[in-house]
């Protein structure tokens, strides 16, 4: 094989972005003079990636977006397969974005080339067959969840753990106080983080009635002070005018530092998402809303795709990781997620240290699950994975068993 391999990544959007970085670092360290193709966004690129498309163009989330968009979607896809076959890479790795991606792999596999999908779509969720047809266009699935990799083996599908990368993000013990310094908060009140989702389409359906039930949380408890971060300038803005006339003591509005309002928080009250993971992993009790497009909901529904009665990381990691079936968090989805449900909610978790705790002990031992128990990063991990693609030849990996 070449000294200088050819590896292609493909990400979806901003947090594939940042997977795709770590990734290419880790790789880099391993071939040095490899050429990194594809597509990716500016973090990447920073490190020398060759992206021949605008990731925005793969930012498209819910059934009525993807269709929206298909059409525009589907001719990006062929122009993207036809350069990969052109260049013929040692291995493609599709960084999540699934709808996107795995319909890319499964081309190049039938191609003769290697393919990896960094990141498993939900199969504990949505439909556990699907793990079979993934494998029709993976050559391995890198898990960040333990739960994964035995739902592929059961399929016959090579899928590894490498850990969650943002494991390796939040430290096991978190300083609050410091948190608290650093956003100017008061050591002495009680801290309510309000995080309703990181994209514009998100804040326009939901931001609402977060910002609503935040004001009925701070009627209750006047000494509060709350922290609501943005994740953008459009989301900024929007949130600014949904917090206009806001009683008493004006939330923070913060230009990002969603971790560091997390930390400095009691409790968070958030959109279902990653940031429930990451609140997890601060260690903090929160309250879960999230709505859908009623569109997206119907065809979820009528097709009968969704195969959990929970919604939020934290509750399904503390079912599949045997913490019990009750709900380890609050969670209101779709028409149960209003205002009303989510400020009693989050009034019923300030004023309850007892359950607090419960919670955060809880969320340490999950923390290490989501380590599970492996020696350094998770995106080492994974080009450890992607490295016997790169020098190991097809029929050889072809070979392979699969991990159970």
């Amino acid at each position: 094989m070449a000294d200088a391999p050819v590896i292609a990544l493909i990400a979806g959007e901003d947090s594939g972005d940042q997977l795709g970085a770590d990734l290419l670092d880790a790789l880099r360290a391993r071939y040095p003079h490899a050429r990194f193709v594809g597509i990716g966004g500016r973090r990447m690129m920073a490190r020398g990636f060759e992206s021949w498309f605008d990731i925005r163009e793969l930012s498209v989330m819910g059934f009525a977006e993807v269709v929206k968009h298909l059409p525009r979607l589907l001719k990006l896809r062929k122009a993207l397969v036809q350069r990969l076959l052109a260049t013929r890479p040692d291995v493609t790795i599709g960084i999540d974005a699934p709808d996107f991606n795995l319909g890319v792999e499964r081309k190049l596999k039938a191609a003769g080339l290697r393919t990896v999908h960094y990141v498993s779509p939900s199969v504990w969720a949505w439909r556990e067959k699907r793990a079979e047809k993934i494998g029709q266009s993976a050559d391995r699935v890198l898990c960040l969840f333990p739960m994964e990799p035995p739902i592929y083996a059961k399929h016959g599908v090579d899928a590894r753990f490498v850990g969650h990368p943002l494991a390796d993000t939040f430290p096991m013990v978190s300083d609050r106080a410091g948190a608290r310094d650093a956003l100017g908060l008061p050591h002495n009140a009680p801290v309510l983080a309000v995080l309703p989702g990181s994209r514009p389409s998100e804040i326009e359906r939901i931001g609402a009635i977060f910002i609503e039930a935040a004001r009925q949380v701070a009627a209750a408890m006047p000494e509060l002070r709350i922290v609501v971060p943005a994740a953008n300038e459009r989301v900024h803005a929007r949130l600014g005018e949904l917090l206009k006339g806001f009683p008493g003591t004006p939330p923070l509005l913060t230009d990002g530092h969603s971790h560091e309002a997390m930390l400095a928080a009691d409790t968070v009250l958030l959109a279902s998402g990653t940031a429930t993971l990451e609140a997890m992993l601060a260690k903090r009790p929160m309250v879960v809303g999230y709505r859908v497009s009623p569109t997206s909901y119907r065809i979820a529904r009528v097709l009968k795709m969704l195969k959990t009665d929970v919604y939020s990381l934290p509750n399904i990691l503390a079912r599949a990781c045997g913490l019990g079936r009750n709900l380890l968090v609050p969670e209101y989805m779709q028409d149960d997620c209003t205002p009303a449900n989510l400020a009693s909610a989050t009034l019923e978790m300030l004023g309850d240290s007892e359950r607090r705790g419960a919670i955060v002990a809880a969320f340490e031992f999950l923390h290490q699950e989501l380590r599970g128990g492996l020696e350094g990063h998770a995106a080492d991990h994974a080009a450890d994975a992607i490295a016997d693609f790169v020098t190991t030849p097809a029929a050889a990996v072809a070979a392979a068993p699969a991990q159970s």
